[in-house]
């Protein structure tokens, strides 16, 4: 029995565990959801028969389920089988999606709330379900492949379905994420253990211990890192296609290709920062964000010419996922004994990292700035977290200094007082080599 169960944690020598694909097929499937919208809302528009800046807001709608209801969700559903809370959180973002399509814009953008909600559950839990089933030395690996579920729905997903809506008009898209939220179901139900693997990183679910956890000054610093480096790169994205057809001349059926290399380093990204994130979490931190600052620089020139700009685009997309495993691994080895609120503020960082491009995009165009300038305010963000990971590595350094003699004898006295490095060391002690190593 003790070997089945570790068998199921490691899935053998040095494969992850089935059961970490079927989360990040799931949250490809939802995350498909997300970033379909974007792509048919248009047709929204006039199917609907409202403005199109009203049908914007069901976009805005989403993200604000995501950002305000995932950590709420945490602390609710915290004492849940995770395997339960996977399938629920996805039943009810199915259920969402489907009773969506079938009403007027108020049930629609009502909908797009409460499937946010319950995209941000899953994506939490499937987080720390993902370490659940990995050694801890495995963690940031396990949770970047998780978190390629959203890459992928980004690159292939969304467009994917945004085509299958143009042939079926814009709901085709969203009963196909119905489809495939359906099918995650099932494979959770059938290929994740009913109870999660303990891994002796706490003696069970506590909302006490995981609010006092969030309260770790370091936790916080991992989220601001979090918010400017995706809204660094994720705003060069986002308007990467206007660019090229703006700027670069490339017709529009050539568009998709150049993106869909974005797609292909992220998975490049993913791997070589999963693997490097459990060792050297900040080499991988530092590598990207350096890399987004001087990738963004370059885009600017880079976006004149298709042969410089292909490139470019392959390589933005290594230096944006490289970030994403060890963002995830920092924040599980300083939260170790809160996976689950951790997991859901995280989701609710890189949802705010995303929202908040538009909102920095508009401020410099409608002034006249050229296109450009987004590739240049994406280089501004990436640099603005660059001390903070230099502050991040600082706090880690500390925290495995031995302590000295008469702090020694003070700690065997009596409780330590609580501080950022007692805090931290004791996440260490419990998280594993992945903590541990600078």
């Amino acid at each position: 029995m003790a070997g089945a169960v570790e068998t199921s944690r490691t899935g053998g020598a040095g494969r992850l565990p089935f059961g970490v694909y079927l989360l990040g097929f799931s949250l490809f499937a939802m995350g498909s959801a997300e970033f379909l919208m974007a792509g048919v809302l248009p047709a929204v528009a006039e199917d609907l028969d409202i403005t199109l800046s009203s049908a914007g807001f069901l976009i805005t709608a989403f993200a604000l389920g995501v950002v305000v209801g995932g950590p709420p969700f945490a602390v609710l559903s915290l004492h849940w089988p995770r395997r339960t809370a996977l399938v629920v959180t996805q039943g009810v973002f199915a259920g969402c999606v489907a009773v969506g399509l079938l009403g007027d814009y108020r049930v629609l953008l009502i909908t797009r709330v409460i499937s946010g909600i319950a995209y941000a559950g899953y994506f939490a839990v499937a987080s720390a379900t993902a370490i659940s089933l990995v050694t801890p030395d495995r963690n940031a690996r396990a949770s970047g492949v998780v978190v390629s579920g959203l890459s992928v729905a980004m690159v292939a997903g969304g467009p994917a379905g945004t085509l299958l809506s143009h042939f079926t008009e814009w709901r085709g898209g969203f009963w196909a994420v119905v489809v495939l939220t359906a099918a995650g179901i099932l494979g959770c139900l059938s290929g994740l253990p009913a109870a999660a693997v303990r891994t002796g990183r706490s003696t069970g679910p506590s909302v006490p211990r995981e609010l006092a956890t969030m309260r770790r000054p370091a936790l916080w610093g991992i989220y601001g890192i979090t918010i400017l480096t995706t809204a660094a790169y994720m705003i060069t994205f986002n308007y990467l296609a206007a660019m090229l057809e703006g700027i670069t001349a490339l017709s529009e059926a050539a568009v998709p290709g150049v993106l869909a290399l974005f797609g292909l380093g992220a998975f490049v990204g993913l791997s070589v920062g999963g693997r490097v994130s459990d060792r050297r979490p900040h080499l991988a931190l530092l590598t990207g964000a350096s890399a987004t600052v001087l990738l963004s620089v370059v885009m600017v020139a880079a976006i004149h010419r298709v042969w410089a700009v292909v490139p470019t685009v392959f390589l933005a997309g290594i230096a944006a996922f490289v970030l994403n495993p060890a963002l995830y691994g920092r924040v599980f080895a300083i939260a170790a004994e809160a996976p689950t609120l951790a997991g859901a503020a995280t989701v609710s960082a890189f949802q705010l990292g995303i929202s908040i491009t538009p909102v920095l995009a508009a401020a410099a165009l409608a002034r006249g700035a050229a296109l450009t300038s987004v590739c240049l305010i994406g280089a501004a963000l990436a640099a603005a977290a660059v001390p903070l990971i230099l502050l991040d590595r600082a706090r880690q350094i500390r925290s495995k200094r031995p302590a000295p003699p008469d702090a020694s004898a003070a700690a065997s006295a009596g409780p330590a007082p609580s501080g950022e490095a007692g805090t931290a060391g004791e996440a260490a002690s419990r998280s594993g080599p992945s903590a541990r190593t600078p």
